[in-house]
């Protein structure tokens, strides 16, 4: 579905960072111990987008994207006003699926997921992060082994299959946000899935 694309500037100007140097520096260092510890789910405020955006998935576009970060936006998120308050406050350009460097929606949304970039063996850095908003996140469900666990950690996935198969990439495939609410965890594409 493509987004509205009136402007709607009294909805784009809200929702930002109040103390940008103060609220960025949290929230990037909540969301790199998220993917450092894949599992460990931490709180994000500061910011607060358009419905449905999330304040967790709000924070991580205002935290991580700028002019240099195509966002690619997926079902109910590609939103006139979503559209406008990513363009307002991050200055991030909306692109297609193959081209984003972060991607937002719902899990179901965000299908198929090897539509997104994995980087290639010369730069595997260029691939795409998910940001996948979810009705629930809890350290419960799927068992998560590897790298920034010391046994194995627990995260409640919307499913196990797809991050099976992309942990079998590395060092290829897409990382990944989970957010609910203020909640945020992440799963990296060298954590093991069971």
């Amino acid at each position: 579905m493509m987004g509205d694309l009136t402007f709607d500037s009294s909805r784009a100007l809200e929702g930002g960072f109040a103390d940008v140097p103060v609220h960025s520096a949290h929230a990037f260092r909540a969301a790199m111990e998220c993917m450092a510890r894949p599992g460990r789910i931490e709180d994000l405020a500061g910011g607060q987008g358009p419905e449905p955006l999330s304040v967790a998935a709000s924070v991580l576009l205002l935290t991580l994207c700028d002019p240099e970060t195509p966002v690619h936006l997926a079902g109910d998120h590609d939103a006139g006003p979503v559209r406008d308050w990513i363009t307002f406050h991050t200055g991030a350009p909306l692109v297609g699926p193959e081209e984003a460097m972060f991607a937002l929606g719902t899990w179901a949304a965000l299908q198929p997921v090897d539509r997104f970039a994995i980087g290639t063996p010369e730069y595997p850095d260029r691939a795409a992060t998910l940001i996948v908003e979810t009705d629930r996140l809890e350290a419960e469900g799927a068992v998560l082994t590897g790298p920034g666990i010391r046994d194995q950690a627990a995260l409640s996935l919307p499913e196990v299959a797809a991050f099976q198969a992309n942990a079998r990439l590395f060092p290829l495939g897409f990382d990944a946000f989970f957010t609910s609410g203020a909640r945020v965890a992440a799963l990296p594409r060298t954590t093991k899935v069971r």
